[in-house]
């Protein structure tokens, strides 16, 4: 008996893998300058640049697909990202 295991390509966009973190990011808005070290750093590609009404860019993440590692608030230069313990 063989068995496939393979997987299709974009197949992680189906599987939602945020559901067994730990710790959240949270993102203090207010105090981001808007640099996108974030969403470059994030393993997952979980975070992403929404343009606002106003003003430049601010980084929105997928909590879906986030796992908490915690690289984003790690590398944030002006240290805007907390990671909170996950509330369910």
């Amino acid at each position: 008996m063989s068995i496939n295991i393979t997987v299709s390509p974009g197949s992680t966009t189906i599987n939602k893998t945020g559901g067994w973190r730990t710790f959240r990011p949270s993102t203090d808005l207010a105090r981001c300058i808007s640099c996108a070290t974030c969403a470059r750093v994030c393993p997952e590609n979980c975070i992403k640049m929404i343009d606002q009404t106003e003003g430049k860019p601010k980084p929105k993440t997928d909590y879906d697909f986030c796992k908490g590692c915690g690289v984003c608030a790690e590398e944030c230069p002006v240290k805007v990202i907390k990671m909170e313990l996950e509330r369910k």
